[in-house]
């Protein structure tokens, strides 16, 4: 039972306002939206906790299609049954699709230009960056992780390191260090429940 003088969780307003939040995450993430969402979602409108967007992302992950688009359809849901799912994925697609129509038409002409080839590169490490902070961030949402946190900080090398230095395929990875990370968290789960 919550404490009494507990602050009653932030919900979106209506389904208007779970549209422009989506909206506006879509039009500020260039290059990745996810940094973005945990910023909005969890510190700014407090709709979720660290430990939830976590979660959320954490399945999000393992289903088919965009991350962000995942977990906008999960949360939609869970706040407004269908119609939330509905609003929110409308909130991501809509703007960055007219967008993506007008710059594709854009691209041929001006693919050459220097300043337009500079730009991109700006736009890509300034999502890595965006990425790295959102992990720094995120990290403290681990303490509370059933496995612990030097658990945690193990797969999280282990997946940097098959990634990022033995270039293996994403897919591997995700069957591989997921599996067993799924394995891991139900053995700890499993004990925890029956030392209880």
């Amino acid at each position: 039972m919550p404490p009494a003088d507990a602050a009653p969780r932030a919900v979106p307003a209506s389904l208007l306002d779970l549209f422009l939040t989506f909206s506006v995450l879509a039009l500020q993430g260039f290059g990745g939206v996810l940094a973005v969402a945990q910023r909005e979602l969890v510190e700014r409108k407090g709709w979720l906790t660290r430990e939830e967007f976590l979660d959320a992302y954490s399945v999000s992950q393992l289903l088919p299609g965009p991350n962000i688009v995942n977990m906008a359809l999960m949360l939609g849901d869970r706040f407004f049954g269908w119609r939330g799912a509905l609003a929110a994925i409308g909130g991501m697609l809509v703007a960055p699709l007219a967008i993506v129509l007008v710059l594709a038409a854009s691209y041929g002409r001006f693919a050459e230009q220097p300043m337009v080839a500079g730009a991109l590169r700006g736009m890509g490490a300034v999502a890595a960056g965006l990425m790295v902070a959102m992990a720094f961030k995120l990290i403290g949402g681990l303490r509370s992780n059933p496995m612990g946190t030097a658990v945690c900080l193990a797969f999280v090398l282990a997946t940097v390191l098959a990634v990022a230095v033995l270039r293996l395929p994403l897919v591997w990875v995700l069957c591989g260090l997921g599996g067993l990370g799924w394995c891991t968290a139900r053995w700890v789960l499993w004990r925890r429940a029956r030392q209880a």
